[in-house]
Protein backbone atom coordinates (compact mmCIF):
# COMPACT_ATOMS: atom_id res chain seq x y z
CA UNK A 1 0.00 0.00 0.00
CA UNK A 2 2.86 2.14 -0.11
CA UNK A 3 3.05 2.80 -3.75
CA UNK A 4 -0.84 3.54 -3.22
CA UNK A 5 0.15 6.12 -0.48
CA UNK A 6 2.86 7.66 -2.46
CA UNK A 7 0.62 8.13 -4.98
CA UNK A 8 -1.42 10.27 -3.69
CA UNK A 9 1.50 12.24 -2.19
CA UNK A 10 2.31 13.15 -5.80
CA UNK A 11 -1.32 14.07 -6.68
CA UNK A 12 -1.22 16.65 -4.01
CA UNK A 13 2.22 17.79 -4.49
CA UNK A 14 0.89 18.48 -8.24
CA UNK A 15 -1.82 20.45 -6.52
CA UNK A 16 0.05 22.66 -4.43
CA UNK A 17 2.18 23.19 -7.28
CA UNK A 18 -0.57 24.39 -9.41
CA UNK A 19 -1.90 26.44 -6.27
CA UNK A 20 1.56 28.10 -6.46
CA UNK A 21 1.39 28.71 -10.04
CA UNK A 22 -1.99 30.59 -9.33
CA UNK A 23 -0.26 32.64 -6.74
CA UNK A 24 2.46 33.52 -9.12
CA UNK A 25 -0.32 34.54 -11.77
CA UNK A 26 -2.21 36.71 -9.31
CA UNK A 27 0.55 38.72 -8.40
CA UNK A 28 1.98 38.89 -11.97
CA UNK A 29 -0.89 40.20 -13.52
CA UNK A 30 -2.61 42.15 -10.81
CA UNK A 31 -5.12 40.07 -9.60
CA UNK A 32 -6.36 40.83 -5.55
CA UNK A 33 -8.27 38.53 -4.05
CA UNK A 34 -11.00 37.80 -4.06
CA UNK A 35 -11.11 37.97 -7.63
CA UNK A 36 -11.06 34.68 -9.85
CA UNK A 37 -11.11 37.28 -13.32
CA UNK A 38 -8.99 39.50 -15.17
CA UNK A 39 -6.17 38.42 -17.28
CA UNK A 40 -7.14 35.81 -19.71
CA UNK A 41 -3.55 33.87 -18.20
CA UNK A 42 -4.55 34.01 -15.06
CA UNK A 43 -7.97 32.71 -15.49
CA UNK A 44 -6.42 29.46 -17.72
CA UNK A 45 -4.00 28.75 -14.54
CA UNK A 46 -6.67 29.53 -11.99
CA UNK A 47 -9.22 26.87 -13.86
CA UNK A 48 -6.14 24.20 -13.80
CA UNK A 49 -6.08 24.58 -10.31
CA UNK A 50 -9.80 24.49 -9.69
CA UNK A 51 -10.43 21.53 -12.12
CA UNK A 52 -7.60 19.63 -10.65
CA UNK A 53 -9.29 20.12 -7.42
CA UNK A 54 -12.50 18.86 -9.23
CA UNK A 55 -10.54 15.47 -9.78
CA UNK A 56 -8.96 14.94 -6.91
CA UNK A 57 -12.32 14.69 -5.28
CA UNK A 58 -12.94 11.65 -7.59
CA UNK A 59 -9.53 10.15 -7.92
CA UNK A 60 -8.38 9.46 -4.15
CA UNK A 61 -11.57 7.90 -2.73
CA UNK A 62 -11.74 6.00 -6.29
CA UNK A 63 -7.80 5.33 -6.20
CA UNK A 64 -8.36 3.85 -2.06
CA UNK A 65 -10.95 1.58 -2.77
CA UNK A 66 -9.58 0.31 -6.05
CA UNK A 67 -6.44 -0.57 -4.49
CA UNK A 68 -8.31 -2.18 -1.83
CA UNK A 69 -11.01 -4.07 -3.29
CA UNK A 70 -9.58 -4.71 -6.98
CA UNK A 71 -5.47 -4.47 -7.39
CA UNK A 72 -3.07 -2.39 -5.95
CA UNK A 73 -1.17 -2.86 -9.05
CA UNK A 74 -3.09 -1.87 -11.23
CA UNK A 75 -4.38 1.12 -9.20
CA UNK A 76 -0.81 2.46 -8.70
CA UNK A 77 -0.25 2.11 -12.30
CA UNK A 78 -3.74 4.03 -13.17
CA UNK A 79 -2.58 6.36 -10.63
CA UNK A 80 0.90 6.92 -11.98
CA UNK A 81 -1.64 7.96 -15.66
CA UNK A 82 -3.20 10.37 -13.65
CA UNK A 83 -0.43 11.98 -12.14
CA UNK A 84 0.78 12.17 -16.08
CA UNK A 85 -2.50 13.83 -17.41
CA UNK A 86 -2.50 16.45 -15.30
CA UNK A 87 0.30 18.38 -16.06
CA UNK A 88 -0.55 17.26 -19.92
CA UNK A 89 -3.73 18.79 -19.30
CA UNK A 90 -2.67 21.54 -17.17
CA UNK A 91 0.16 22.67 -20.02
CA UNK A 92 -2.31 22.05 -23.10
CA UNK A 93 -5.01 24.97 -21.33
CA UNK A 94 -2.28 27.26 -20.07
CA UNK A 95 -0.83 27.18 -23.86
CA UNK A 96 -4.06 27.36 -25.16
CA UNK A 97 -7.54 25.70 -23.92
CA UNK A 98 -8.31 23.93 -26.74
CA UNK A 99 -5.01 21.83 -26.16
CA UNK A 100 -6.21 20.64 -23.28
CA UNK A 101 -8.31 17.87 -24.31
CA UNK A 102 -5.36 14.94 -24.02
CA UNK A 103 -4.77 15.62 -20.52
CA UNK A 104 -8.21 16.01 -19.54
CA UNK A 105 -9.51 12.80 -22.10
CA UNK A 106 -7.01 10.64 -19.93
CA UNK A 107 -8.36 12.02 -16.79
CA UNK A 108 -11.52 11.68 -16.95
CA UNK A 109 -10.93 7.41 -18.40
CA UNK A 110 -8.43 7.18 -15.51
CA UNK A 111 -10.91 8.39 -13.01
CA UNK A 112 -13.34 6.20 -14.92
CA UNK A 113 -12.05 3.10 -14.67
CA UNK A 114 -10.93 3.87 -10.27
CA UNK A 115 -15.08 4.44 -9.68
CA UNK A 116 -16.53 1.43 -12.39
CA UNK A 117 -13.60 -1.26 -10.88
CA UNK A 118 -13.91 0.23 -6.88
CA UNK A 119 -17.66 -0.21 -7.61
CA UNK A 120 -17.60 -3.60 -9.24
CA UNK A 121 -14.93 -4.34 -6.32
CA UNK A 122 -17.38 -3.59 -3.58
CA UNK A 123 -20.27 -5.18 -5.11
CA UNK A 124 -18.02 -8.59 -5.39
CA UNK A 125 -17.09 -8.26 -1.57
CA UNK A 126 -21.11 -7.91 -0.27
Amino acid sequence: MVGMQLVVILALLEYLVMTFYVGQARNKYEIKAPATTGHPAFERMFRVQQNMLEQLIVFIPALLIFCRRVSPRWGIILGLLFLIARPLHAIGYVRDPEQRVYGAALTGVVNGILVIGSLIGLVVAL
